[in-house]
């Protein structure tokens, strides 16, 4: 009987451990992502040309920042891009 219980038991946490590990992945799969180039380049462009500002002014830690949002658009740009090659191609 003992053994049972402790068989029951474990499986109860395994079982437990594998539905809360899947289900951010659920709600991440679920969440659409859409990429809008045009709109990420232009986003892109304003914060670069803000980075450069900043950096004229003498704020350089303010200018790394907005640089490194400019290059984490980009990031995604560049991912959004690769990811619409690739899901056009035929197996």
């Amino acid at each position: 009987m003992r053994r049972r219980i402790s068989t029951f038991a474990a499986t109860a946490v395994l079982t437990g451990g594998v539905l809360l590990g899947s289900a951010p992945v659920q709600a991440v799969a679920a969440h659409a992502v859409t990429c809008k180039p045009a709109e990420m380049q232009r986003d892109i462009a304003k914060l670069k040309a803000k980075a450069n500002r900043l950096k004229h002014e003498g704020e350089y830690a303010a200018a790394k920042r907005t640089r490194a949002q400019a290059d984490a658009i980009q990031r995604k740009l560049n991912a959004c891009v690769v990811g619409d090659r690739n899901s056009s191609r035929k197996f």
